[in-house]
């Protein structure tokens, strides 16, 4: 399995205080089945992660990580719309073409989150959006994500979400957004290795017990479509 979206980095973020911690998250993944992690902390206004903080954090963790690890982020639409090529490009996951795009969790944000969709687009990139199950903007008006689907956006949504470890909000829409065709990678977004493990494969029994077909797509969510964004490719079919 390849995990997109993990805040495995230690005292950069919300993620693992410690290396630690850091190597625990870890070895919870490796032991869930996890083969490749991309590291992916915030780049926000909260957390202005630089890109030399991610590659030196990585370079750190890589060499005594139980998986392979790559750098990444999960980026704000504030710094989206701000930051430069040359800092971008060195956000992407794993060095290829897709930014993670934060789906944002304030409870109400305007057409600014469109822009900043719209600009990186422009710019050539590839664009994933990071637990937009979670997300209120989405939530309230499902037609805001279909848009953006249409025009390009993939979404990854995050898998303890399938477990209800966000609510039954969330939970139920990210069972409809599956049952819709409108996910393409389940990630873990996991921050720690006890209160927000990565629990991948739980994820995915659970929305199982509701949509019995997504257990036959497992690979597809969790391996194939991760694998071809990480390589640039095109998505494969299911």
């Amino acid at each position: 399995m390849i995990d997109l979206h993990c805040h495995a980095l230690p005292g950069v973020d919300d993620g693992p205080a410690t290396l630690d911690d850091a190597l625990a998250l870890l070895r919870v993944a490796h032991e869930a089945g996890a083969t490749t992690v991309v590291a992916t902390p915030h780049v926000s206004p909260t957390y202005p992660t630089a890109p030399e903080t991610i590659e030196a954090g990585v370079a750190a963790l890589a060499p005594l990580s139980p998986v392979e690890l790559l750098a990444g982020a999960e980026v704000a639409h504030e710094p989206a719309l701000e930051l430069p090529d040359e800092i971008l490009r060195r956000l992407t996951l794993g060095d290829s073409n897709t930014i993670l795009l934060e789906s944002p969790l304030s409870p109400s944000v305007g057409p600014v989150f469109e822009r900043a969709f719209d600009s990186l687009r422009e710019r050539g990139y590839r664009v994933l959006l990071a637990h937009p199950e979670r997300a209120p903007l989405f939530l309230g008006n499902p037609k805001r994500l279909h848009a953006l689907v249409e025009r390009g956006a993939l979404c990854s949504i995050t898998a303890q979400a399938l477990s209800g470890r966000f609510g039954q909000g969330p939970k139920w829409f990210a069972l409809e957004l599956l049952r819709d065709g409108l996910v393409h990678s389940v990630d873990s977004d996991a921050h720690d290795a006890f209160g927000r493990p990565p629990g991948l494969r739980e994820g995915m029994l659970d929305a199982a017990e509701t949509l019995p077909l997504v257990a036959r797509h497992a690979g597809w969510y969790m391996t194939r479509v991760p694998a071809a964004i990480l390589r640039d490719e095109p998505l494969p079919q299911k």
